[in-house]
């Protein structure tokens, strides 16, 4: 056979995972892909930017940090560690999804997705380094990071699910609000990112470049946008209520309002304590489940089928049990 000596065929042929640990392997790469942005946020906010002042190597002479670096090296040192972890829990993902019955490549291409992202955002982490932790170079890093817990997120919510075409279960006026809400939620973490390009947590002791603007002005901006995620998400919570949406659907928003409102506490007293590492970093891991929050609410709102039988969620009734097409009434026909 032409495939006989590819090992994730051999390990597919000896073991049949459960579903539920697919989705639990799922799960940690959500969880890994919520850790490495907060990590990396330690990293800057430790003024370790630079700890290893290279890369691939921490030094020109040595792949580790030397003592003379001191707790610095460490810390950056340890962040570029946990990158490994992150591909090994990935690389977890995709054996037990390959060794799966049925094997859905579906997921398995969605995990090797998660890999080429990791990949690649380890390539702009070194460029972040050898340019001095050039601000815009920062920011795709953290944008990178983001795309990933998107997949992340996106591959969980598939092993709950089936295959088949998207199916809509609320009206197309409904599903447009919720795109509103992803772009404005999507629009909040980049101006995010030049808030802290442009912010007094350079990464670094040392003299930093930082963005040319005013991070007073930025953090305005940002707030801004808060305000419309909020409104969008109480306009979605209303507009489900109005159409009679599944409640998932419903409850799915309820959560996002908890967290965001969680998120603007956590912003507000960063802002007026003038910004203490420990509280900006809590601000870091909120960031991360808002947009969390976002995408499952986003998701939640189409149908794709029950996965096969082997693969149903756990429990005598699943989430997809609950989730049926809204059929709009006529005009009027609420008065008879």
């Amino acid at each position: 056979m032409p495939n006989s000596w590819n090992p994730l065929e051999l390990i597919a042929r000896r073991w049949t995972p459960s579903a539920r640990l697919v989705r639990q392997a799922a799960l940690v790469t959500v969880v890994m892909a919520v850790l490495i942005v907060v990590t990396g946020g330690a990293v800057r906010l430790t003024q370790s930017g630079l700890g290893c002042e290279t890369w691939p190597k921490c030094t020109d002479d040595s792949l580790t940090p030397t003592a003379d670096m001191g707790i610095y090296g460490v810390i950056e040192f340890s962040n570029r560690l946990l990158t490994y972890v992150l591909c090994a829990v990935i690389g977890f993902f995709i054996i037990v999804a390959r060794a799966a019955k049925p094997m859905r490549s579906s997921l398995t291409r969605l995990g090797w997705l998660q890999f080429w992202i990791v990949m690649g955002n380890a390539v702009v982490g070194g460029i972040t380094v050898l340019t001095g932790l050039n601000p815009y170079i920062v920011s795709s890093h953290f944008l990178l990071s983001t795309v990933l817990l998107t997949v992340a997120v996106i591959t969980w919510q598939r092993t709950r699910e089936g295959d088949d075409a998207p199916r809509l279960l609320v009206a197309t006026a409904v599903r447009q609000l919720s795109w509103l809400l992803v772009g404005a939620a999507a629009a909040l973490i980049v101006i995010g990112t030049v808030v802290t390009g442009s912010g007094p947590h350079a990464g670094d002791a040392r003299k930093v470049h930082r963005i040319p603007l005013d991070w007073q002005e930025i953090t305005q901006l940002h707030v801004d946008f808060v305000y419309i995620v909020f409104g969008l998400t109480v306009a979605l919570w209303f507009t489900l209520r109005a159409v009679r949406a599944p409640h998932p659907a419903a409850r799915r928003v309820v959560e996002l309002f908890v967290v965001l409102l969680s998120q603007g506490l956590i912003g507000y007293v960063q802002y007026f304590t003038h910004l203490p590492e420990f509280v900006v970093g809590m601000h870091m891991l909120g960031s991360c489940l808002v947009w969390i929050a976002v995408l499952r609410v986003f998701l939640v709102l189409r149908d794709r089928g029950t996965p096969p039988p082997d693969a149903l969620p756990d429990g005598p009734t699943g989430e997809h049990e609950a989730l049926q097409p809204v059929v709009e009434e006529p005009a009027g026909a609420g008065s008879r």
